[in-house]
C-alpha cells in the first residue's frame, strides 16, 4: 500500500481515545508483515485492559519514530479530493502514522537497521500510552515524535495545565432563591477570577492562554443549581508553579480544584537544513520523560484543522514527510554512531 492507502485505511477505523483496540490490531498486522520481510519483531505493549501500544523494531533501535493512534471525537469517515485526504485523524495523527511506516519501509529496503516504530494509545486524553512506554524503554537514543507541524521541525512546544473545577450548592425553588445556595453563581465567580489571572509571555513560545473548555451544572431553569463542574486548560510557556498558585487562589472559597494534568513547556532539538517552527500544543514527549531518547517533533498537516470538522491532511505533505523522516533517521543514526 502507498502512503495514501494506509492513511485511508487508518482513518476508516474509529479509534476515539479508549477504543484503540481495532486500530492497534490493524497496525500490528501491518508491521508484522514488514517485520517478516526484513527480520524485525513486533509486540503489543499492554497499557491497561483492552488497550496496548504497538512497537516494532529492526535491530537494536537507535532511532524510534512514534505518534498516537487515538483520536478526539466525533468519528467521521474519510473522503478525498485532488489535494487532501479528509477525516477524523487525517492529520492528528493517522496520516503521520502512514508517513512513518512508509519511511521505515523505504529505509529497510535500503538496508538500514537500528529502527523502531512505536504507536501509542491515549495521547488525546492523558498520554497513558506514552507513560506506559516510558516504563518499558527499548534503548533508543532518539525519538522522532509526530504531530502536525506542517513538516517543520518544532523547536519548542507549550506545556499545559488541565483542571476540573467543582462547585457545590443547595437546591431550592427559583422563586425563593434565599432558601438555596446557587452552585452556578459560585462557579461563574471562580471562572471570572481565573480569566483575570495575568499570564506570562515567552519570547520564543509566545503567550500563555486559558480556555474554559466545558461547563455543566444545574437541574432546570426554575431550580437553584446544587452543582456545577467546569474543565479548564491553560497553555504554559514557562514555570507552572506561579500559575498553579494563582489558580488555587482564584478558586478558593468558591469551588473545589482538581489538577488533572500538568505538562511542562519544552525546548526541542533542531537539525541543520530543516525548517523550524514553534507549536502551541502539547504532545506525548513530556510523558516519555527522555526514556526513549532525545526528542524531535515533526509531522505533516496543520494543527489548525485538527480536532475540527474540517480535519484534513495535504497529500503533498504526506509524501514529503516520508522523505523528511528518512532524512532525519539517517542523520540521527549517523550522529548516534559517531557518539
Amino acid at each position: 500500500m502507498d502512503v495514501f492507502e494506509i492513511t485511508r485505511e487508518l482513518i476508516g477505523i474509529e479509534s476515539i481515545t479508549g477504543n484503540e483496540r481495532q486500530v492497534g490490531a490493524w497496525l500490528a498486522d501491518c508491521l508484522g508483515a514488514l517485520a517478516a520481510r526484513h527480520g524485525g519483531c513486533v509486540e503489543q505493549m499492554p497499557v491497561e485492559p483492552g488497550r496496548s501500544n504497538v512497537f516494532a523494531a529492526w535491530g537494536e533501535p537507535v532511532v524510534t519514530l512514534s505518534t498516537h493512534m487515538d483520536t478526539v471525537p466525533p468519528f467521521f469517515a474519510w473522503r478525498e479530493d485532488d489535494e487532501f485526504i479528509w477525516g477524523r485523524g487525517a492529520c492528528d495523527a493517522k496520516g503521520i502514522i502512514a508517513s512513518m511506516i512508509k519511511a521505515v519501509e523505504a529505509l529497510l529496503d535500503q538496508g538500514v537497521r537500528g529502527l523502531g516504530l512505536l504507536f501509542v494509545v491515549g495521547e488525546e486524553r492523558n498520554s497513558a500510552g506514552a507513560y506506559a512506554a516510558a516504563r518499558s524503554p527499548r534503548g533508543a537514543r532518539y525519538l522522532i515524535n509526530g504531530e502536525p507541524t506542517e513538516n517543520r521541525l518544532a523547536i519548542g512546544s507549550k506545556g499545559a495545565l488541565r483542571y476540573e473545577i467543582t462547585a457545590h450548592g443547595k437546591m431550592a425553588h427559583s422563586a425563593y432563591p434565599e432558601l438555596g445556595e446557587p452552585a452556578l453563581d459560585k462557579m461563574l465567580d471562580a471562572l471570572e477570577r481565573l480569566r483575570r489571572i495575568p499570564l506570562p509571555v515567552d519570547p520564543v513560545l509566545g503567550a500563555s492562554t486559558l480556555n474554559i473548555g466545558t461547563l455543566h451544572g444545574g437541574r432546570a431553569p426554575n431550580v437553584i443549581a446544587d452543582h456545577a463542574i467546569a474543565e479548564v486548560m491553560i497553555r504554559l510557556v514557562g514555570d507552572a508553579a506561579p500559575i498553579q498558585r494563582a489558580v488555587a487562589e482564584a478558586v478558593a472559597g468558591k469551588a473545589e480544584l482538581h489538577e488533572v494534568l500538568s505538562i511542562p513547556a519544552l525546548r526541542l532539538g533542531a537539525l541543520e537544513g530543516f525548517d523550524t517552527t514553534v507549536v502551541a500544543y502539547t504532545s506525548d514527549i513530556p510523558a516519555f520523560g527522555g526514556a526513549w531518547g532525545e526528542p524531535f517533533l515533526l509531522g505533516p498537516g496543520t494543527i489548525h484543522v485538527a480536532h475540527t470538522a474540517e480535519e484534513r491532511v495535504p497529500k503533498a505533505q504526506l509524501v514529503e514527510a516520508v522523505s523528511l523522516y528518512q532524512q532525519m533517521v539517517r542523520r540521527l543514526l549517523e550522529h548516534g554512531t559517531k557518539n
